[in-house]
């Protein structure tokens, strides 16, 4: 069972029987996975609220020497999603044509303040693209992650990926923060579509005219969209990492 504090999930039993913070947890992790965890998501983490992603949970079983299968027991149980535990209730609109589809994302885009993550790998409207590269010259401190599911489908995607890298650098660090994750996940994984920011996403969803479209949606809330943000955040954990200029061109852009 999820305990709604984290008080009996052996995750915290963990930290606490070690004398350590949150932080402090965050802060040897990071250093263990080379990511970006904070004392908030290792809260998360205990309570049960966000499902501890692949490396992650790698990283906190060497931290405290102990088995997946006791430290995130809890996690793996009766842990339900956000759409699961409040249902409907985090649809802030249903996006039935393709102009509200675009205005939301630009919007969930141009109101990204600490963390914007993208996932899939067929966008290529020029107006959302543009969004992005505006709000990563715009602010240092935003932490972008770009997740592809396969090679981009489309050269509007591939010459975006080459402009984000003209803009910022993967390899430098913000108050030793990485601020530019590219990647892309491979093998059979299912591909996911979404922009998020801490406030607010869109889930793109297909068209009722074709297969290969997406030109309808939903605008989610607050607490969705910190759920897509951690699911994009893990996801770029297992990528495999395309941020130099020479990884980016060399892959294929296949059509369709």
């Amino acid at each position: 069972m999820v305990a709604a504090d984290g008080g009996d999930s052996a995750l915290r039993r963990a930290r606490l029987a070690r004398n350590m913070t949150q932080e402090d947890v965050a802060e040897a992790l990071n250093l263990i996975t080379n990511l970006s965890a904070d004392g908030s998501l290792v809260s998360a983490w205990e309570s049960g609220r966000r499902r501890t992603g692949q490396r992650n949970r790698q990283g906190l079983c060497r931290l405290f020497g102990e088995k997946p299968e006791v430290l995130f027991a809890h996690q793996d149980g009766e842990a339900v999603s956000t759409l699961e535990s409040s249902g409907t209730g985090v649809v802030l609109k249903v996006l039935t044509r393709w102009t509200d589809l675009v205005e939301a994302m630009v919007g969930v885009v141009a109101g990204a303040r600490e963390q914007l993550v993208v996932t899939g790998s067929r966008s290529r409207e020029k107006a959302y693209l543009a969004a992005i590269e505006t709000a990563v010259a715009r602010d240092p401190g935003l932490v972008h992650y770009r997740v592809l599911y396969g090679p981009p489908r489309h050269r509007e995607l591939a010459d975006h990926l080459v402009r984000l890298l003209e803009l910022r650098d993967p390899g430098e660090r913000r108050h030793g923060v990485k601020t530019l994750h590219i990647g892309v996940v491979e093998g059979p994984a299912l591909e996911r579509f979404f922009v998020a920011s801490e406030t607010q996403a869109v889930v793109p969803l297909p068209s009722l005219h074709g297969s290969d479209g997406f030109d309808c949606g939903v605008l989610l809330g607050r607490e969705a969209a910190q759920g897509l943000v951690h699911h994009g955040r893990e996801a770029a954990a297992g990528a495999r990492a395309v941020e130099t200029f020479e990884t980016v061109r060399a892959l294929p852009v296949r059509h369709g």
